[in-house]
């Protein structure tokens, strides 16, 4: 008889804040906020932070940290390798200027940097392809969230997205 590995144990993540996300309308695939929000002409309203020729910059309307932003396409689209090669590299391009300028104006001393591509591996948005980029700070996950159900955001989504935005 073999001994057992000894299975770690499940850790739990506690993000009470994102209750509004998971409580609020979700589209029933009429309208793609991504593609609302790149037609709009009010980037203020829409936290929309810069336009690129291919892609766009915008606040993440329930984030995970102050200044979590979100690269998407203009073009609708589910699968990242079907975007054309120049939408692909703006979309890299400006996450990478995007994390140059929290660095230097946030302070950002790290980043959550990814994307969820499909619902299995946990896209919100599945049918229109975004990146994420999250700004961290040495101590940004303490005890509140643990123990209060409460993430402590420093700024508001009006104040990080005119700083951010003026950048660009």
């Amino acid at each position: 008889m073999k001994s057992r590995e000894r299975v770690p144990e499940i850790k739990n993540l506690w993000a009470p804040w994102r209750m509004d996300y998971i409580k609020s309308p979700k589209q029933n695939n009429k309208k793609c906020i991504f593609c609302t929000k790149s037609k709009s002409l009010n980037d203020n309203e829409n936290f929309i932070i810069f336009r690129g020729k291919y892609s766009f910059i915008l606040l993440n309307l329930y984030p995970y940290n102050n200044g979590h932003s979100m690269v998407s396409s203009y073009e609708h689209n589910s699968e990242f390798h079907l975007l054309p090669e120049n939408t692909q590299l703006e979309m890299m391009q400006l996450s990478s200027k995007l994390m140059k300028i929290m660095k230097s104006k946030m302070n950002a001393e790290g980043f959550n940097f990814g994307a969820n591509f499909g619902a299995v591996a946990g896209a919100g948005i599945k049918e229109h392809v975004h990146l994420h980029i999250v700004p961290r700070w040495e101590g940004d996950t303490n005890f509140m969230p643990v123990l209060g159900h409460t993430k402590i955001q420093v700024d508001g989504l009006k104040e990080t997205h005119q700083l951010l935005k003026s950048f660009f």
